[in-house]
């Protein structure tokens, strides 16, 4: 296999023409094989096979810099950099889903959030000049998808100011992000990809010319001059030269050769070039080509010849939130969904499909959904924008000051919130009821079940002069948890004994870890220690019965799947400080680090957000305040 011989981009160097199309059918073999194992992103890398073999032929990576937008397409680049040894890939010890600095020096970003290549790729271009490394290029991949996202543009306007500053844009265009790309930049894009290019057109024309005696050189000359108008109007990628950006393409991103041509060109020049190629997410794998909603844009396991999931999915966070917002769409006709260019990962499908007149997808413009959401709002209509929590994070001012400042009835539903695990740093969803907790009015949910989720959503969206928040978990939703009493706005899930004057422990468990609250009480109580178990449900604002209620106890602890600092531990610290309740606290959630990929249980068993950990510490608490300083005996299950 031509594959295994490639140790790094310069191998390619020495393979013809024929070999490369037969390595570029290798690479979707290989990645049909080891993506169906593992699960992972596998349209799009599919769709970027030539491109990328095109990309490492032109440009001399690492002293070049290749940047890929988002990241999830860069299974190739792995592979052609050196890194082949899929078989652990998103898993604890093995290859990370996205670009990885600690996995190779070919790779520079791994943030993964998109629509952010072009202005890393503008200070690459800019440090490059300032040190005067001539030698050195920049190429930066970004998808007509990413090119919806205002830091694009922010990025692209300030990349055409300096007109001889060279660097490469690649605007890898299959019409895509997750599923088809809308608005109005994509109906540009289609334009350019449905018309006559205007260098065919030209060619054409100065052949005929050029057989008239003459005035054909002369009539021919004024035309070609005249290019700026004719270009408008035969292929109108003005749009992008208006800006002072070179223009090249469209390209067909499955011809090895036509891309190579077009990015030496592009490398030669002395400025900003933009090179448009038309690609296919899917291509060569018939199961994704046929999977209308997102081209296998990521899957699970699943069966190489069929593509069909080898397990039967249970029931998710995210089919519980799909469900019920068509309930609430048939209830009411003032609800609107918004979403930033994820419509079936984030569950709006079914409100889509059955409300097609009440469905916003901006693109992946997560600022603009926030502020377009406060206009809805005060326009009479609440919208209800669902968003993976760690993007939330790219709209804080916009929720802060267009939101919340004018008290608009807006709900934000946060997916993927806490821990995910095999996706990354960038991923996970432990920022949002941190930063949240700084904004005026707003009110968080936290549910802890399937009912939980539905009843929330519905107390959000009955919330018409502040913005609300229900954040829940990736994956399967888990069992009921049912209350077995209230105090004040709070569901109590476990009371000691009646016999209990003042029970030992006050346990305030947040959404989806209410089990393994429920577990750790359950091993407090073998070691001798009272506990009572409480779900906030709603933990922004902290409850008025929280203060009172830990009065009536000797410790108070929080569990909670967020960052420590600034959490929901940190707010019900401040909370009995006002209150003048002076009862030890002890906070348990996500440290303030960067989280490595791997499955979400590894990586709490790492932190210490399990049920034998806690419970192990909160006994050796305990122990001190009894006057036991010796070590208290670990917990342990059944």
């Amino acid at each position: 296999m031509l594959l295994t011989r490639i140790k790094g981009p310069r191998d390619l160097d020495r393979l013809s023409q024929e070999e490369l199309s037969q390595l570029a059918d290798e690479i979707r073999s290989f990645l049909v094989d080891a993506v169906s194992k593992t699960g992972g992103h596998l349209g799009p890398n599919l769709g970027v096979v030539e491109l990328t073999i095109a990309l490492h032929r032109v440009f001399d990576s690492p002293k070049d810099k290749v940047l890929f937008d988002t990241g999830h397409q860069a299974y190739v680049h792995k592979l052609l950099t050196g890194r082949q040894d899929f078989g652990g890939l998103r898993t604890k010890g093995g290859l990370s889903g996205y670009p990885s600095r600690a996995e190779s020096e070919h790779d520079v970003i791994e943030n993964s959030h998109a629509s952010t290549v072009l202005g890393w790729a503008d200070g690459l271009a800019k440090a490059n000049e300032v040190l005067r490394r001539e030698d050195h290029h920049v190429a930066a991949v970004i998808g007509d998808g990413a090119l919806t996202g205002g830091m694009a543009w922010e990025a692209l306007n300030n990349i055409a100011a300096a007109k001889d500053r060279p660097l490469v844009i690649v605007v890898n265009d299959n019409e895509r992000s997750y599923g088809p790309t809308i608005g109005g930049l994509a109906n540009h894009l289609a334009t350019l990809r449905t018309t006559d290019g205007y260098e065919r057109f030209l060619a054409r024309g100065k052949e005929l010319l050029e057989r008239t005696p003459v005035v054909g050189k002369p009539l021919f000359e004024t035309l070609h001059g005249a290019k700026k108008g004719l270009k408008d109007f035969i292929a109108p990628q003005g749009m992008f030269e208006d800006l002072g950006l070179k223009y090249i393409g469209p390209i067909d991103g499955h011809d090895i050769e036509a891309l190579e041509s077009a990015l030496q060109r592009a490398k030669r020049f002395s400025g900003p070039v933009i090179v448009h190629c038309l690609t296919q997410k899917g291509r060569g794998y018939t199961p994704a080509l046929e999977h209308e909603a997102d081209r296998f844009h990521a899957v699970g396991v699943i069966h190489p010849d069929t593509g069909l999931p080898v397990k039967t999915a249970a029931a998710s966070w995210t089919s519980v939130f799909a469900d019920e917002m068509v309930k609430l769409g048939h209830e009411r006709e003032d609800i609107v969904g918004i979403t930033a260019a994820m419509l079936h990962p984030v569950g709006l499908n079914k409100f889509a499909e059955a409300f097609p007149d009440r469905i916003y997808d901006v693109g992946i413009a997560e600022q603009h959904a926030a502020t377009s959401a406060a206009g809805l709002a005060t326009g009479g209509v609440h919208p209800v924008f669902a968003v993976y929590a760690t993007f939330l994070n790219r709209a804080f001012d916009q929720v802060l000051m267009d939101v919340a400042l004018h008290k608009c009835g807006v709900t934000f539903v946060l997916d993927r919130a806490g821990v995910t695990g095999d996706d990354g740093a960038s991923h996970n969803g432990m920022w949002d009821m941190s930063i949240l907790q700084v904004v005026p009015g707003l009110r968080l949910a936290a549910p802890r079940d399937a009912e939980q989720l539905r009843a929330q959503l519905r107390e959000a969206v009955d919330v018409k002069d502040a913005p609300t928040v229900v954040r829940y978990s990736k994956g399967v939703v888990g069992p009921a948890v049912p209350a077995v009493g209230r105090i004040g706005g709070m569901d109590v899930l476990r009371a000691p004994a009646p016999e209990v004057t003042r029970p030992d422990v006050l346990l305030v468990s947040v959404g989806a870890l209410a089990p393994m609250c429920l577990e750790i009480a359950a091993l407090l109580d073998k070691q001798g220690i009272s506990t009572t178990v409480v779900d906030p449900r709603w933990v922004k604002p902290v409850d008025e019965a929280l203060a009172p209620l830990a009065e009536q106890h000797r410790v108070v602890v929080t569990v909670e799947d967020n960052g420590r600092t600034g959490g929901v531990g940190a707010a019900v610290s401040q909370a009995l400080r006002d209150a003048g309740v002076d009862v030890p606290l002890r906070d348990f959630g996500i440290p303030q680090r960067f989280l490595d990929h791997a499955l979400r249980k590894e990586i709490l068993a790492e932190i210490g957000l399990t049920a034998p950990d806690i419970a192990r510490q909160v006994t050796g608490l305990v122990a001190k305040l009894d006057g036991r300083y010796d070590s208290a005996p670990a917990a342990t299950v059944d």
